[in-house]
């Protein structure tokens, strides 16, 4: 019993994770119709950004860690709107010219933190909490697993709560129903779809630090491969669909942790064949909504 607890709740912790750098993926998808290839790079530029602050104050203390998170949120929050002012502002009606432009920069990043940092994984320090377990019904839990789904929920719930309650979440929704409306009543759209951008960097440069405490190190290559599960939790879940992504997170991350435990490591197989169930029998995700 123990075991099922323990794989149950360590599953949340990596759902959190993933739901952490899909929920920027899905955000920017639903309301912009943009698939963000470079989406992990904002995420790898926060964790290398947040492990930098922290170096640099000490490490260690949990206003240090805390310090970070902020860091990394800001650091992929400024990358993602710029890199929207910059280069995806003129592409928003040519696709093809998003995916190459995006993959491009997900490419040239990897290569500029390799030159920056170096290949080799950087090992990170934390609070001495996040590394040690609580006992929860006789299963040892690490603690680290806590602070992720504290932090997804609390990214999900003031995602939503901006969209439905503030005046830029009014804008941006109006202005995907009908832009050129919202711009003849003399509002910037362009702005407010520059703060989605923004809102994706920021929960990815959150989800890149504390994946670096998860993992227990940060490298070029950290962002890239969340990248891949977060495309098929987004996938899963219905694109554009932030309700879908966070239900998608949970159930590949617990169904991966139990294939890995009882099926002798194959969680990547198991995911890989529920992403192939969905798109042939429910190609919309669970929570996409139909063409």
């Amino acid at each position: 019993m123990s075991t099922v607890i323990l794989l149950i709740i360590t599953g949340l912790g990596l759902g959190a994770l993933y739901f952490l750098v899909a929920s920027g993926l899905s955000l920017i998808y639903g309301l912009m119709g943009v698939l963000n290839f470079a989406h992990g790079s904002f995420l790898t530029l926060g964790a290398f950004a947040g492990w930098e602050f922290a170096r640099r104050m000490g490490g260690g203390s949990w206003l240090t860690f805390f310090a970070s998170l902020v860091v990394g949120a800001v650091v992929g929050a400024v990358v993602a709107a710029a890199t929207e002012f910059l280069l995806i502002r003129r592409l928003y009606e040519r696709h093809i010219e998003q995916v190459l432009v995006t993959v491009g920069l997900a490419l040239a990043s990897v290569a500029l933190f390799d030159g920056i940092w170096g290949t080799d994984p950087i090992y990170v320090t934390g609070p001495a909490w996040l590394t040690q377990t609580s006992d929860i019904l006789g299963a040892r839990v690490p603690n680290d697993r806590f602070v992720l789904i504290i932090a997804a929920v609390f990214v999900l719930l003031a995602i939503v709560a901006f969209l439905k309650f503030t005046r830029y979440g009014l804008i941006i929704r109006a202005g995907v129903e009908n832009r050129s409306m919202v711009t003849a009543l003399g509002i910037d759209v362009r702005r407010a779809f520059t703060v989605v951008f923004a809102i994706g960097g920021a929960a990815a440069g959150l989800g890149g630090v504390l994946a670096s405490h998860y993992f227990g190190y940060v490298s070029p290559q950290l962002g890239g491969s969340l990248l891949i599960f977060a495309f098929i939790v987004t996938v899963i879940g219905g694109l554009g669909s932030l309700a879908g992504a966070a239900m998608a997170s949970v159930i590949v991350a617990i169904l991966q942790q139990f294939a890995n435990f009882f099926l002798g490591g194959t969680g990547d197989l198991v995911v890989v064949l529920l992403l192939a169930a969905v798109l042939l029998i429910r190609p919309t995700g669970l929570r996409g909504s139909k063409a």
